[in-house]
């Protein structure tokens, strides 16, 4: 019979035991720290870890089960290290997003810096429109003062339209004077009397047969005020089968008001209003003892624009729909010649379509 043998193993120091001849040798004796500590150290040498240690017997069994062992940590490490390969283009790609993330901060502080430009440069520029805006109507009060200035500097002014061409061998003012007592039958109280009187545009050219109008200022505004007064009254006056015209005399703009106001008195008429046109280019309406005041020929023509659409609307209600086609469509010209729309002018057209200064009107 063999003697036992003492022997050391890698164990914890100080821990020795017995190996009997033909037993298996075995590591099971050992703590799991100890286990694991050893599965580690294999790992890192990649090899298979020992079961037991090195000891020389006469007999070695197989283990069967350190095979498929083996094989599961071949396959682990591969994993690992595949891992490890994915997580190194895992992070080259983070750092390229860091850097376009960085460079993206960049870009979109610079697009805020231009932002906040912008706005400093839209609010100037709204600072500036509403400067402009008061700027412009001040010139529109302006022109609106200048004429009314003009207006108010021609009251003793008064047209005279259709005298013959003879009166330029003569002095105007004499001539004035001794023809529009007899002309209008007015007796004045003081003698006629003129600041100038002068015959309005340049010389005539032979050949024209039209008379030029004549242009008087008279010296007193209560002489001008009773011939147009009589003008308004009596209409034309007549002199040698001559038809002779009197009207006061205002600036261009109120002009071209007051012909865009002529212009809407057939629709007026149609719809059967009042109307009155004072001095110097105030239309005034009545309607369903309504009174009105206009002195924008355009504010005039919308107005009549709406009294024709709730007609329209009324008429609609109350007349069959053959009816409404028939009133809708505009009256030809052959069945109604009477009835005609009035002829427009290009002037009285820029009236209507354009916004007129709005004049100071006289007290």
């Amino acid at each position: 019979m063999k003697k036992p043998t003492l022997q050391q193993h890698a164990h914890p120091p100080g821990t020795q035991y017995l190996v009997m001849p033909g037993n298996k040798p075995s590591n099971k004796h050992l703590g799991k720290p100890a286990r694991q500590l050893l599965f580690l150290e294999a790992l890192r040498q990649n090899r298979a870890p020992p079961s037991t240690p090195q000891v020389h017997m006469t007999h070695q069994p197989s283990d069967m089960a350190d095979a498929p062992q083996g094989a599961t940590m071949d396959s682990i490490l591969q994993e690992i290290s595949a891992v490890g390969r994915r997580l190194e283009g895992m992070d080259s790609r983070m750092i390229s997003l860091m850097e376009e993330t960085k460079s993206m901060r960049l870009d979109i502080a610079g697009f805020q810096t231009r932002v906040a430009t912008l706005e400093q440069r839209v609010t100037a520029v709204e600072t500036q429109a509403t400067l402009t805006e008061d700027r412009d109507q001040g010139l529109l009060y302006l022109c609106s003062k200048v004429i009314d200035l003009e207006d108010r500097s021609c009251r003793d002014n008064v047209r005279f339209i259709g005298f013959p061409e003879e009166i330029e061998e003569v002095d105007t003012q004499s001539f004035l004077k001794n023809i529009l007592p007899q002309l209008t039958g007015l007796a004045f109280d003081l003698p006629l009397e003129f600041q100038r009187a002068h015959i309005l545009g340049p010389k005539r050219r032979e050949g024209a047969n039209h008379p030029q109008p004549i242009l008087a200022c008279f010296l007193r505004h209560t002489q001008a005020c009773q011939l147009l007064q009589k003008a308004r009254v009596q209409g034309p006056f007549r002199m040698n089968d001559l038809q002779i015209q009197m009207t006061a005399d205002f600036s261009k703009e109120t002009n071209d008001r007051r012909k865009a106001f002529l212009v809407l008195r057939p629709r007026l008429r149609q719809v059967e209003i009042k109307f009155g046109l004072f001095e110097p280019s105030r239309m005034w309406i009545t309607k369903d003892n309504v009174s009105k005041d206009f002195y924008d020929p355009t504010d005039l023509s919308l107005y009549l624009d709406s009294i024709s659409d709730r007609s329209m609307d009324m008429s609609s209600r109350t007349l069959p729909q053959a009816q409404i086609t028939q009133a809708r469509d505009p009256p030809s010209m052959e069945t109604t010649p009477e009835r005609r729309p009035p002829l427009i002018l290009l002037s009285d057209r820029r009236s209507l379509t354009s916004s007129p200064l709005r004049p100071l009107h006289h007290p």
